[in-house]
């Protein structure tokens, strides 16, 4: 799930709550990277890096990590709303500079074995879970997405891994079998394989996508769906969403070998590499 973008590429009856991930640095107007909200009885995470399409940075994941604690902990949340700020991206992967630390193999097996727990997590929240999506859903983001137990797009939308083409890496066994569990084998290879993007059409039509919005409308049908979802029986909606992630993980096969020598690579270094200095990275498969 360690995937940045393509390069070319209401007042509610609780207080606003935000919290910050991070310094906030990068946030949109010098804010925090990650906001925290309630309406009501749905709570909403938003991705607030928009200069960098929401990339996300290590403290974003943990945010996204304590915020599914929250709605856990809450029992006046009914729902979970994901959002990207700004009109680029919902999130565009994890963001590639930090990959620049890494040294080996060990490392990638690292990375994805704590980017994993958060997804797990998410997949694990209680309350029903919505990506309102619009903008690039790249990587990172498309698995945050997957994670989530409905997605609604607006038209703008694209959904792709193209690590292939950008990265050279690899993801982590229980994340292929998240985007086998949506896409099937076929589509997921399809997909990874040959580094396409998906539009919303494409991603509505194969089920990825559960709904469609327009540009305008995308946040008010985004509001109206978790607050119908809010409505709803918790208990029966717990134990749908955890039947479905239980019955995806079960007797998953190990990964690490296959982790470390993507991360682990050539490839995989000089990629990182030519990321940060604007080029196209060269592939040897070492």
């Amino acid at each position: 799930m360690s995937e940045d973008v393509d390069r070319s590429a209401a007042a509610g009856e609780h207080a606003d709550r935000r919290e910050a991930a991070g310094d906030g640095a990068d946030g949109a107007d010098g804010g925090p990277e990650l906001l925290v909200s309630q309406r009501g009885g749905v709570l909403s995470v938003t991705f607030n890096r928009p200069a960098r399409r929401n990339a996300m940075t290590w403290a974003m994941y943990e945010g996204l990590a304590h915020a599914c604690e929250r709605a856990d902990a809450d029992e006046d949340v009914r729902a979970l709303l994901l959002t990207g700020a700004g009109d680029a991206a919902f999130v565009a992967g994890t963001d590639i500079g930090q990959f620049a630390e890494f040294t080996d193999g060990a490392d990638g097996v690292d990375y994805e074995r704590r980017m994993g727990a958060v997804i797990d997590r998410l997949a694990a929240v209680r309350v029903p879970t919505l990506a309102a999506v619009r903008g690039y859903c790249v990587g990172g983001g498309l698995i945050i997405a997957a994670a989530c137990d409905l997605r609604i797009a607006a038209p703008s939308a694209r959904f792709g891994v193209p690590i292939a083409r950008t990265l050279g890496n690899c993801l982590a066994m229980p994340t292929y079998a998240l985007l086998v569990d949506h896409l099937g084998p076929a589509r997921t290879l399809d997909l990874l394989l040959t580094a396409r993007m998906l539009t919303a059409d494409e991603a509505h039509g194969v089920g990825f996508v559960t709904r469609l919005a327009t540009e305008e409308g995308l946040d008010a049908e985004a509001a109206a769906l978790t607050d119908r979802l809010a409505e709803h029986a918790p208990l029966s909606m717990w134990a749908a969403k955890e039947s479905v992630r239980r019955l995806r993980n079960a007797n998953l096969p190990e990964d690490r070998d296959i982790i470390e020598r993507a991360y682990g690579s050539e490839d995989f270094r000089n990629a990182v590499a030519a990321f940060a200095g604007k080029t196209t990275p060269t592939w040897q498969g070492r």
